[in-house]
């Protein structure tokens, strides 16, 4: 690759990026666009950009890229060529971590069966499946415990807990779920089992009952881990498990089972959790995914095969089409099936789980459109000054309601809450999952509406939260919430403007810029995707293709076409636009996206915004 890749940045791009924008800067002039959004220039340093692009040895295009999403010059070649020897930590800095591995090694030597007890997403199927396939490297047959969605709700449960002691059950070790269920694991120590928790989701100081606790999010861990997901967490413990077997003299280095070979299952529910990719995270998933793409694991590969997916592995494979057919088994279907697939070597059952994974994902999307449809309505008619929306309807599948939730948010830019309604028991008991933009903490507010009184359950964190309300009360918590919140969704108008990378001219946008961002990879949360701007482009063609997805070409005004697609917006104002093929000018902002479609290497928009230009 040589230097005029800095070429794709026409004139006018150039000089906007080398000033770093005053606080109230718009790009183009956009203050609000078909979405509503301010579009901002990311800021990246002249010196910053000049120093990596030196001590990289990149172009100048990609370098912007990376002082603009923070990274210091003496950082940035382990960014871009992250390896796990430089940012893996040491496994006894997490608390507890040395005591958790005695304990799991004690009951290995003493031969006590040891149950897994794993949360129903990905997270938890993917920590399950590598913990499983260490002990299973050392003759255990694990029993893996997912709870029912519906029947009995996320986590530990005094129920489950007898469950496993009836089996035999003497260690229950518990995955992405654990540290707020002080009832269930009181309960459990006071049927006789031996439990540690691995876990990663924020907690107080207040520790339920445990052998061990292991959780780089509980407030004395001082590991500075805190935003590795469970699966992280469960591959540091397999660390943890390797060291200590070799101080026991169980393990040798030609005995010890090899991490790498189940890193792909930490990086797959490291990026389907949507934590921070920075640090041990990106390098988890970087080397994960080429472990990925070489589909040795038989259940990951059964699975790639019934999603269409081929060759190299990506954040987009993993995130939105291996992620969502293991999720569906938890949201629609039996909760085990994905952490069953993970951990079978049988091709022929690994065909069966994962065709029965597909049809679940199509059924959870056909719910989930019931449900988003039917929820439109409600936010659309509650105004636009309302600091939160709320949507609530009987029967509304508990699985497909977060789902829900994130849609409508990106559409209104503002926190949603869908709640689902059973009145099969009473006058009528909510379940709800909401999603919140950034500068607006739900999670919060879900705590403190339930402190107020006016919820049976909740709580979460700044993102997103969950809650429990008497369907009765709904109106009422939706009056706490939109007061509270009112101040803070005022104030993050610039938290929620589209960052923008650039501005290229159509002719900037090629095959070559697509690969040259490649570099940058893997992107995902704390690392987001480049985004650019093409300025005054007009609509040359533009066709509604699938449910609501628009294919489009643009123009500039010198006639240089872009091709693109816009997914899941046909119906909303940027579709419509699309759709009308008008005269009107545009700045169109996207991500720079490679087509290998039937081999072929093109380059395309993946359009995310429009914004009208001036004549």
């Amino acid at each position: 690759m040589t230097d005029t890749t800095d070429d794709v940045l026409d004139p006018t791009a150039a000089q906007a990026a080398a000033a770093a924008p005053r606080p109230g800067d718009t790009l183009l002039g956009v203050e609000a666009s078909l979405s509503g959004r301010k579009w901002r220039l990311r800021e990246a340093e002249d010196a910053a950009v000049s120093q990596i692009a030196r001590q990289c040895q990149i172009p100048d295009a990609l370098a912007r890229v990376v002082a603009a999403r923070g990274i210091p010059p003496e950082q940035a070649g382990a960014y871009l060529q992250p390896r796990l020897r430089d940012s893996f930590p040491d496994p006894s800095s997490l608390a507890d971590m040395d005591l958790a591995a005695a304990t799991i090694w004690d009951a290995i030597e003493a031969g006590r069966r040891i149950a897994l007890f794993a949360d129903y997403d990905v997270d938890g199927a993917t920590s399950a499946a590598q913990l499983w396939r260490w002990l299973a490297h050392f003759g255990q047959d694990a029993e893996i415990y997912i709870p029912d969605r519906v029947e009995e709700g996320y986590g530990p449960s005094a129920a489950a807990f007898e469950t496993l002691r009836e089996r035999g059950a003497d260690l229950v070790v518990t995955l992405d779920c654990g540290a707020a269920a002080h009832e269930a694991l009181k309960h459990g120590a006071g049927i006789g089992l031996d439990i540690v928790v691995i876990d990663h989701h924020l907690m107080d100081h207040d520790f339920p009952p445990a052998v061990a606790l292991v959780n780089p999010n509980r407030p004395d861990d001082t590991s500075g881990c805190g935003h590795l997901a469970a699966a992280g967490v469960t591959f540091v413990l397999l660390a943890a498990l390797n060291r200590e077997g070799r101080r026991r003299g169980k393990l040798t280095a030609d005995s010890e089972p090899n991490l790498l070979q189940w890193i792909d299952l930490a990086a797959l529910g490291t990026v389907c959790d949507v934590v921070a990719l920075s640090g041990v995270n990106r390098a988890l998933v970087a080397q994960g995914l080429r472990v990925m793409g070489q589909w040795q694991q038989t259940g990951l590969k059964a699975l790639a095969d019934a999603a269409g997916v081929e060759g190299e592995a990506s954040t987009y494979h993993a995130g939105f089409l291996l992620g969502p057919r293991i999720n569906a088994g938890g949201r629609v279907g039996q909760s085990d099936l994905g952490a069953r697939l993970l951990t079978t070597e049988d091709p022929a059952l690994a065909e069966r789980l994962a065709q029965q994974l597909d049809r679940l994902n199509a059924e959870r999307r056909a719910i989930e459109q019931d449900v988003q449809e039917a929820a439109l309505a409600q936010p659309e008619g509650q105004g636009s000054n309302r600091a939160v929306l709320v949507a609530s309807g009987e029967d509304w599948h508990p699985g497909v309601i977060g789902v829900v939730a994130g849609r409508l948010k990106e559409r209104f830019s503002k926190p949603v809450i869908v709640i689902g309604i059973d009145r099969q028991n009473g006058p009528g008991l909510g379940k709800g999952s909401g999603r919140s933009v950034p500068g607006v903490n739900l999670g919060g507010a879900i705590s403190a509406a339930r402190e107020a009184g006016l919820l049976i359950a909740g709580g979460g964190h700044a993102m997103a939260g969950g809650l429990t309300v008497e369907a009765d009360r709904i109106n009422e918590l939706i009056a706490f919430l939109d007061e509270r919140l009112a101040p803070e969704l005022a104030a993050a108008g610039d938290a929620m403007a589209m960052q923008l990378d650039g501005v290229l001219s159509a002719s900037g946008l090629t095959v070559e810029l697509a690969e040259l961002l490649e570099r940058a990879e893997p992107y995902g949360q704390a690392n987001p995707e480049p985004r650019f701007v093409l300025p005054r482009m007009r609509v040359a063609f533009a066709k509604r293709v699938g449910k609501d997805h628009v294919r489009f070409t643009l123009k500039d005004m010198a006639g240089t076409p872009v091709q693109g697609i816009a997914f899941r917006c046909a119906d909303e104002p940027m579709g419509e636009a699309l759709l009308k093929a008008g005269e009107y000018l545009f700045h169109a902002a996207g991500r720079v996206k490679l087509d290998t479609w039937q081999g072929r290497r093109r380059v395309q928009l993946q359009l995310e915004d429009l914004a009208t230009a001036q004549e």
